[in-house]
C-alpha cells in the first residue's frame, strides 16, 4: 500500500476538485491532472495557442487576398469590364484585406 500524506488546500480548490473529478477519488484526480501537465509532448492537444490561431488567421486572410487578386486579374485579362458595383466592392475588400494582413506581420 502506498504511503499517504495530507495536503492542505484552499476550500475553493477542494470545491473545484469535487465538481470535476467524477468517479475518481481526489487523489486519483490530482494524479491525473499532474500527469497531464508534466508530459513533455501532449499526445492529444485539444486547443491551439493564441499565437497559432493568429498565424492561422493571417494565413487565411492572405489566401483570400490572393484568391480575390487572381480572379480580379483573370477577369480583367479576359477584357470583361464590370457592369455594376461588384468590381469596386471586390477591389475595396482586396485593399482592406491587404492592409490588415500587412499590419499583423512582424517579419
Amino acid at each position: 500500500m502506498a504511503e499517504k500524506r495530507m495536503l492542505i488546500v484552499d476550500a475553493d480548490v477542494v470545491k473545484k476538485i469535487n465538481e470535476n473529478r467524477g468517479d475518481m477519488s481526489c487523489s486519483e484526480f490530482l494524479s491525473f491532472l499532474i500527469d497531464g501537465q508534466l508530459k513533455e509532448e501532449p499526445v492529444n492537444q485539444n486547443y491551439v495557442s493564441k499565437e497559432d490561431f493568429a498565424e492561422y488567421a493571417a494565413g487565411i486572410k492572405e489566401l483570400l487576398r490572393n484568391f480575390l487578386d487572381f480572379f480580379l486579374s483573370y477577369g480583367l485579362e479576359l477584357g470583361k469590364q464590370p457592369q455594376d458595383k461588384t468590381f469596386e466592392e471586390l477591389t475595396q475588400t482586396l485593399r482592406a484585406m491587404g492592409n490588415s494582413s500587412h499590419k499583423g506581420k512582424t517579419r
